[in-house]
């Protein structure tokens, strides 16, 4: 049977606001209740003053909530033994201390936040080599290293109405509710990062696989995958929508392609 595809991305998009809500967030095919959640006006988000701790500790609190209601592979399964191969000799990058772990649901995808914890889809690693893997790691890093997972950490704070208006306008930031925090999940889902930032981290996902001694082709090689793979997907879904119709996304696998031969014929 054919495995469903989900996407998670850690990026928001501008959202309506409106009075209440009621939400069910899916990730890896469980459906989860947030329950009500009521939203505050775009004035009073903007009054809040978010600092780098808010956004360290808010970051924190949302992996804590990711890594509860989703089923975290354990070190002596396959998965957690290859992940530990992969990753078990980084524990730093750029400065950022970093953490590691797979999710044993069928989404093909990975992520990483501003704390420095770096997920990886099972349904990743069921499709890609190691070297692949790798490159999508380094490509996810470098959206924290250049700041993309940290603004749009507070995008969604402040644009998906995750507090109410009383908190909004007394400029604080305290511990998010669990259902709080289900809203932010919802909020940083199915979103897209700029082209820009996407280009940035696909540079930063080669020189990581360089600096490893990986395959100088690994992150051509993961995203020509998943272009190809958008092409099985349904119509409608929101991984057909996010690579196969995205007219820039033939771009960036040509331009890694291009890096990738670029390194080769300069190492000759």
């Amino acid at each position: 049977m054919k495995k469903q595809i989900l996407i998670f991305t850690a990026v928001v998009c501008g959202m309506t606001c409106t009075t209440t809500a009621y939400a069910q967030f899916k990730i890896g095919g469980k459906k989860i209740n947030v329950g009500k959640v009521v939203q505050a006006g775009t004035d009073a988000a903007k009054a809040i003053t978010l600092s780098d701790a808010d956004i360290a500790a808010m970051s924190r609190e949302y992996m804590q909530w990711m890594d509860t209601h989703n089923p975290l592979t354990k070190p002596d399964t396959e998965y957690g033994k290859r992940l530990e191969k992969l990753t078990g000799h980084i524990k730093e990058v750029d400065g950022l201390k970093v953490n590691f772990g797979v999710y044993e649901v069928v989404d093909v995808n990975a992520f990483a936040c501003g704390d420095g914890s770096v997920r990886i889809c099972a349904g990743l690693m069921d499709i890609m080599t190691d070297d692949e893997v790798m490159a999508v790691v380094g490509h996810e890093i470098g959206h924290v290293i250049h700041t993309d997972s940290k603004d749009a950490m507070k995008s969604a704070y402040l644009r998906s109405a995750v507090k109410n208006a009383a908190g909004a306008a007394s400029s604080t930031v305290s511990k998010l509710t669990d259902s709080e925090l289900g809203a932010m999940a919802e909020a940083l889902a199915g979103a897209q990062y700029s082209q820009k930032q996407e280009t940035e981290a696909d540079d930063y996902g080669f020189e990581f696989s360089i600096k490893h001694n990986l395959d100088p082709y690994a992150m051509y090689n993961a995203l020509n995958k998943l272009l190809e793979l958008s092409a099985d997907a349904p119509k409608e879904s929101k991984f057909q929508k996010m690579f196969s119709s995205h007219p820039d996304t033939a771009k960036r696998v040509a331009r890694a392609k291009e890096k990738a031969d670029e390194y080769m014929k300069n190492k000759k």
